[in-house]
């Protein structure tokens, strides 16, 4: 979700092998909902356990960073913590999107539509906090850290960034950018395919935005790219009605701030745009949290997926073996390396 500046946005593509060695903060509630809204039977069931139980976000934490590690990326996830109030709205009406999607899910099983099934399954994908708390807990197996930020997950994620803690922050929100995300990863996955319909797919790689880019090329500051935002719309706000983000730009690079758009008296900005601002410009984050990849604890690993959800042992030790040679294989770069 987030703010739609999609098409204003300059991006590079982005090689995964360019990633050995870095530090890249993910934001975890955008990827877990990617897992649980891809991961699914065809008729949109999601993977379950012998219980019952979701395991999709299980199954995709597992392969991708499995995946991820072995080019070399050090991956660090971010929580979302409480949202501010403005966002209320916003998620009020995803949840009453997400029970319609539900019910029209089951009655498309009911007239054995399955195309249909699949898009109104996706839709409905629920993240809870069972999932949430297994999440991390597979992540401690894995050695891989993880922070809970006390608001905005891209905030958080933005300030590690920025500190130097992390070389890029990864999401597909572009919100991160308004927060302040210096260097931001996009499609952070192995597929080229991204699920767009039940029968749709779309060519995907990772593109890499770099903030200082973006504002030159749009010939803006944060701070009024916070403002164009706003006038587009936002996780915290609704737009104003009929104002596309070139029209929001056009605006803002003629005018250079709300106040003088509202002064001009063409449109009515948003109501309380100055805390939407302050959301932005001064995020809730926290400097409580330690970054390190210790050793993984493969008993663990198996506890979780194996014991308590039924997943194929043999899969998950295949797993397992090309995490430590990853291991082996980066700890030796990074040896020759200093030996140069």
């Amino acid at each position: 979700m987030g703010v739609n500046i999609s098409k204003l946005v300059p991006s590079t593509p982005l090689r995964l092998n360019d990633l050995a060695g870095k530090a890249v903060a993910i934001d975890a509630f955008n990827t877990l909902y990617q897992f649980l809204t891809t991961i699914r039977q065809p008729d949109g069931t999601p993977l379950k356990d012998r219980n019952g139980r979701v395991t999709s976000h299980l199954s995709g934490l597992l392969n991708r960073n499995a995946a991820l590690i072995e080019f070399g990326l050090k991956p660090v996830y971010v929580f979302d913590g409480r949202p501010p109030e403005l966002k209320e709205k916003t998620l009020k009406a995803r949840r009453e999107a997400r029970e319609a999607a539900q019910r029209e899910w089951e009655d498309a099983i009911e007239a054995g539509d399955m195309k249909r099934a699949l898009t109104k399954a996706s839709q409905s994908t629920r993240l809870d906090d069972e999932m949430i708390d297994e999440a991390r807990t597979l992540l401690d197996a894995l050695a891989i850290p993880w922070v809970d930020a006390p608001g905005e997950g891209e905030a958080q994620m933005a300030f590690m960034t920025m500190k130097g803690d992390v070389w890029a922050g990864a999401s597909q929100d572009f919100d991160s950018l308004l927060f302040g995300t210096p260097t931001l990863i996009r499609n952070l996955t192995l597929s080229r395919k991204r699920r767009v319909a039940a029968s749709k797919t779309a060519d995907v790689s990772p593109e890499l935005i770099e903030l200082e880019k973006v504002l030159a090329s749009l010939h803006l500051t944060r701070e009024q790219l916070v403002d164009m935002g706003i006038l587009v719309g936002t996780d915290f706000n609704e737009g104003v009605h009929g104002i596309g983000p070139k029209r929001a730009l056009k605006m803002i690079n003629e005018l250079g701030t709300l106040e003088r758009i509202s002064a001009e008296g063409r449109i009515v900005v948003p109501h309380g745009y100055e805390e939407v601002r302050r959301i932005f410009l001064e995020p809730e984050v926290t400097e409580d949290y330690s970054l390190s990849w210790p050793t993984r604890n493969e008993e663990d690993v198996r506890r979780l997926l194996c014991d308590n959800h039924g997943f194929s042992v043999e899969r998950v030790d295949s797993v397992l073996t090309r995490l430590r040679a990853a291991s082996t294989l980066h700890s030796q770069s990074s040896l020759d390396r200093w030996r140069q």
